[in-house]
């Protein structure tokens, strides 16, 4: 399956930033802000927010600025926003639990709808009311549900074969923690948290750092 046609990947991952943005200033009672305004809040330029947006239509006056609540409400509704999606967890370790109590994913129009593991020892665990389901439930209750997110917090070793089966169930996007590369057909999209791999992206900076503090300071 293609791809539909649409605009860049890095520009859909920065809509979430600005409708962030956007919500906190409603709470500060900021009701129009100009994309020079709002791209200093974010460190993206003017001219990058103007160009993103303009991938969906016009928004915003010249001279006049974006109407703050208007705003997040289109970009609200290019994100899907506009309806509650409900997830498919897989794997509640230390980090599946912890992903599991957020709060903060159903004010964002996320609902975690099925908590799933392997483990014996913790099927029929309730976390805020949920039910820890056997992993060989996973695949009836996504199809039963109309599924189509899945969060992947399970080990690398097993995150191919869970992926797979999810997939198979009908689930179109992952949100994966393990940190493994996983190989998916067309259609499906897969985004990656591994905080090893961003730390290491950093000390990739310090190590630099405390080199050129080295060079300029041999006695040290």
């Amino acid at each position: 399956m293609d791809r539909m046609e649409g605009p860049p990947d890095v520009v859909v991952r920065r809509l979430p930033l600005y409708a962030r943005s956007l919500r906190y200033l409603l709470q500060e009672g900021i009701e129009s802000v100009s994309s020079q305004e709002l791209g200093d809040r974010i460190n993206v330029t003017a001219a990058q927010i103007r160009k993103d947006l303009s991938y969906f239509g016009e928004f915003g006056k010249q001279g006049i600025g974006y109407d703050v609540r208007k705003l997040l409400q289109q970009i609200e509704d290019i994100l899907g926003l506009t309806q509650e999606w409900p997830v498919a967890l897989i794997g509640i370790g230390h980090l599946g639990e912890a992903i599991a109590r957020y709060e903060g994913f159903r004010q964002q129009g996320i609902r975690i709808a099925g908590l799933f593991d392997s483990n014996p020892a913790k099927i029929g665990k309730v976390i805020d009311g949920m039910t820890i389901q056997s992993f060989e439930e996973a695949e009836r209750v996504i199809r039963e549900q109309g599924i189509r997110l899945a969060i992947i917090a399970v080990p690398a070793r097993s995150a191919q074969e869970v992926a797979d089966r999810l997939v198979m169930a009908g689930v179109r996007a992952i949100l994966s923690y393990a940190p493994t590369v996983l190989q998916v057909p067309e259609g499906v999209w897969v985004r990656y948290i591994d905080p090893v791999a961003i730390l290491h992206s950093m000390t990739y900076y310090l190590a630099r750092d405390i080199a050129g503090v080295r060079h300029n300071n041999p006695e040290t």
